[in-house]
Formats: C-alpha cells, sequence, structure tokens
C-alpha cells in the first residue's frame, strides 16, 4: 500500500508534502517515513496517510474563490477621473513645455 508523507519542520508550521513511502500498514509506514523523510531534516512531525484517503476538490467540483464581486479591491477599476484635474495636468504641461522654450530662446540669444 502507499501512504503520503507530510512533514512540519516547526511548531506552527503547515504540513508540507514530501513523499511517499511503500508499507503494508500503519506502524511500518511511520517508522520508513521516520527514516526516509525526517531523519535528516528538522522535523516537528509528520502526517502518514493512506493514498486512497486522500481526496481532491478541483475546479470542476466546486467554485474556488466565492461568487462575490470583490473589484472594488482592485485600483484599476477606478476608472473616473475628475474632469477638472486632468485639465489642470493639461495646464501644467503646456506651462512646463512654454518655460522650455523660452530658455531655448534665452541661450540661443546668449550664443549669437
Amino acid at each position: 500500500m502507499i501512504w503520503e508523507v507530510f512533514r512540519q519542520e516547526e511548531p506552527g508550521d503547515y504540513h508540507r508534502h514530501v513523499g511517499n513511502v511503500h508499507a503494508p500498514d500503519r506502524e511500518m509506514a511511520k517508522q520508513f517515513a521516520q527514516i526516509q523523510h525526517a531523519r535528516r531534516m528538522q522535523t516537528n512531525s509528520l502526517w502518514v496517510v493512506p493514498q486512497p484517503e486522500i481526496g481532491e476538490v478541483d475546479a470542476e467540483d466546486a467554485a474556488f474563490g466565492g461568487t462575490t464581486d470583490k473589484s472594488y479591491r482592485w485600483a484599476m477599476t477606478y476608472n473616473d477621473i475628475d474632469a477638472s484635474f486632468a485639465e489642470e495636468v493639461a495646464d501644467s504641461e503646456a506651462e512646463q513645455r512654454e518655460a522650455a522654450r523660452k530658455r531655448r530662446e534665452a541661450m540661443e540669444e546668449a550664443d549669437d
């Protein structure tokens, strides 16, 4: 029988899948898991689970992420820009272009 092994490095950490062991019963599976997956690494605990007991829920079986529209959380949904703000930006850019033109003209006159 195949047993899946999950290891926790420190208390409070998640258990992460680290592999599997082949064993005839639970006790042998625990021993093999300790030897193969905990002997050389810091380990707080191991979960040893019979492979047939692991169930899967995939996207076809369930709607993950909920069904509530939470697009308000993303800044890209805020497309309304105040028109006066846009005009202010355009005026500022025009002023900067005018100032740059005057500086160029002043430099050209100084070179003559």
